[in-house]
């Protein structure tokens, strides 16, 4: 995953920039001033360096799920609906695809012998992660009304981590 590429001890990891990215997001979709957000009120609200949050706005610009507006009103909003762009678009448009195996694409990839179901494998991992980042919109997050799936999904990790602590 490039979002969320192998950590330590093979862990999953989700980039900072992703997460900058999806905690301005979220900043956007929340505000209902109905103008354009200063990118230093971004940074102040979710603790961005603001130097590091303007690249990442930029990106998210060139992905058009942001919009920016320049001079003394300006600043940045959401080009779609908070309700139609997910957690998986802002992730995408940091990072790429949601996994990866060795920066190459599925198709490519080639198990033998007992490595043989890997691919099987990798495919779902991909689709587990999709099923959740591509679930969760920017509108759910902001409202905190996050789907009944996920918090079920959030609640068994929890309760399964109590007894794990290598997870």
């Amino acid at each position: 995953m490039t979002a969320a590429r192998g950590g330590h001890n093979g862990t999953v990891r989700i980039s900072a920039k992703v997460d900058y990215a999806v905690k301005a997001m979220a900043q956007l979709a929340a505000d209902t001033t109905g103008h354009p957000v200063k990118a230093d009120l971004i940074a102040r609200s979710q603790t961005i360096p603001l130097k590091f949050l303007l690249g990442i706005l930029n990106e998210l610009k060139r992905a058009r799920l942001v919009r920016s507006h320049r001079g003394l009103e300006g600043g940045y909003e959401l080009a779609s609906p908070a309700s139609d762009i997910t957690i998986a678009d802002v992730i995408r448009a940091i990072d790429g695809p949601l996994a990866t195996v060795r920066d190459t694409s599925f198709k490519d990839l080639v198990y033998e012998g007992p490595a043989e179901g890997m691919l099987e494998i990798w495919m779902a991992v991909r689709a587990s992660l999709r099923s959740v980042l591509e679930r969760v919109t920017l509108a759910d997050l902001a409202s905190g009304n996050l789907p009944p799936e996920v918090k079920a999904l959030a609640a068994q990790y929890e309760s399964d981590v109590r007894f794990t602590s290598t997870t």
